[in-house]
């Protein structure tokens, strides 16, 4: 890490709230909060995190792993106390206007002796009833995965978020090839259009709910987007029917679906074209089972903090196929089929059909209850359409293309599709 840091110093590595930072000024900041932290904090210390993107809290997170301490990095959430109780963290570090470090008093974890005396991290994703998992990785192991990262002058904008596995990936792969990160505090089309256009940004890593909302602001008319030339998008399935609208518009832009989870890491892909949503995995990294997709990766999970976990395969929850030339699709979310009087099918299909309407900007399929058949197959969509010539079209459109037992029974126009702050679509059970 040390090396790859200083090997870059003269050049720009943070670009914050738009003031730059160089490689040395990071560097002069990481050795600051080492002396800060080395009589507060002992090697193998669980220290939660709490902050945002910033070039204070990403200097503090490089100190605490050169200081070999195993960094759990606190959503942005009011649960404090129970993230805190799921992570064993303890010691709690704020960066607000000073530093803050608090002693707590957890037991001891038998995942700690996992690690061997190295760098930790710890993130979490929801499980049932929004519990959350404190997901353990060795991060001696994800920083050497970009060990022999080729030294580039990219300009990446930082969006996805520090607590996010995707945003631990993007930071870690653009300091350790010298790339200068722009970090983005407002998510709005606009503000993201703008800080590309402003500094002339190479890579916008983000997610396909961001994209498609991007498509329908339509603020990429508003500005020069000429220096763009990846846009990599991951974190939920991408409908294609979105993404050929994306490439008719930015069409000097290569796209690449980006694969992973909390637990695997991100692992490495290969688009089957910019148009297509199919992707190839290492093969000695995935298998499929029943239609589901399961992982192993060089970057896997330790365990849970606060809960058993085999490690060895990792049910990923996707459901996938797979064409002749080996390349995956994913087809939707296992808990995301609906079951319509014993017959099942998946959200995402229908979602899907509904996307083929050009008068469509945005759709979110799910399940209702039902009396007689238990679910029935609602949706929600965007248009500009009256609320009756909207419904007559999707239901006309959907019949000539599904079976009938799929076809929406209700639909509701709405005036947009609710995010998570992920930027991923909200599929909370209705």
């Amino acid at each position: 890490m040390l090396k790859a840091l200083k090997s870059n110093q003269d050049k720009i590595a943070i670009i914050d709230k738009g003031k730059e930072h160089s490689y040395q000024h990071l560097i002069d900041r990481i050795n600051l909060y080492k002396s800060l932290i080395k009589d507060e904090l002992s090697n193998g210390d669980i220290v939660a995190l709490r902050a945002i993107y910033s070039f204070e809290s990403i200097a503090m997170f490089i100190a605490l792993y050169l200081n070999k301490n195993i960094v759990a990095l606190l959503p942005d959430s009011p649960n404090l106390d129970e993230y805190l109780q799921s992570s064993n963290a303890n010691k709690l570090i704020e960066i607000k206007s000073q530093i803050n470090i608090k002693s707590l008093n957890p037991p001891k974890h038998d995942k700690i002796k996992e690690l061997n005396n190295q760098s930790g991290l710890i993130i979490f994703s929801s499980g049932t009833l929004n519990k959350p998992k404190a997901i353990i990785h060795n991060l001696d192991n994800m920083v050497k995965n970009f060990a022999d990262k080729r030294a580039n002058s990219l300009k990446i904008i930082l969006f996805l978020l520090f607590d996010h596995i995707g945003g631990i990936n993007t930071l870690l792969s653009g300091l350790l090839s010298g790339s200068t990160l722009i970090i983005a505090s407002d998510f709005s089309p606009k503000n993201i259009c703008y800080l590309i256009s402003k500094y002339k940004a190479h890579i916008l890593p983000t997610t396909p709910s961001f994209l498609n909302l991007l498509l329908m602001t339509k603020e990429y008319e508003n500005y020069d987007l000429s220096s763009l030339r990846l846009i990599t998008y991951g974190t939920e399935r991408m409908d294609e029917n979105i993404l050929i609208r994306l490439k008719n518009i930015f069409k000097k832009v290569k796209f690449i679906q980006t694969f992973g989870t909390s637990e695997s890491g991100i692992l490495p892909t290969t688009s089957k074209s910019s148009i297509s949503t199919y992707f190839k995995l290492k093969p000695d990294e995935y298998k499929i089972k029943d239609g589901r997709l399961f992982l192993k990766s060089k970057t896997m999970f330790l365990g849970y903090m606060n809960l058993d976990s085999d490690n060895q395969w990792f049910d990923s929850g996707d459901l996938v196929k797979q064409d002749g030339d080996g390349f995956l699709k994913i087809i939707g979310r296992s808990k995301e089929i609906i079951n319509v009087g014993g017959k099942k099918l998946l959200a995402s299909e229908v979602e899907s059909c509904i996307l083929e309407l050009d008068e469509i900007k945005d759709a979110l399929v799910y399940a209702l209850p039902c009396e007689i058949l238990g679910q029935m197959v609602a949706c929600d969509v965007v248009c500009d359409l009256a609320k009756s010539n909207a419904k007559e079209l999707i239901k006309s459109h959907c019949k000539a293309r599904l079976e009938r037992y799929k076809v929406p029974v209700k639909i509701n126009i709405v005036d947009e599709i609710t995010f998570t702050n992920r930027f991923k679509k909200d599929r909370k059970l209705r």
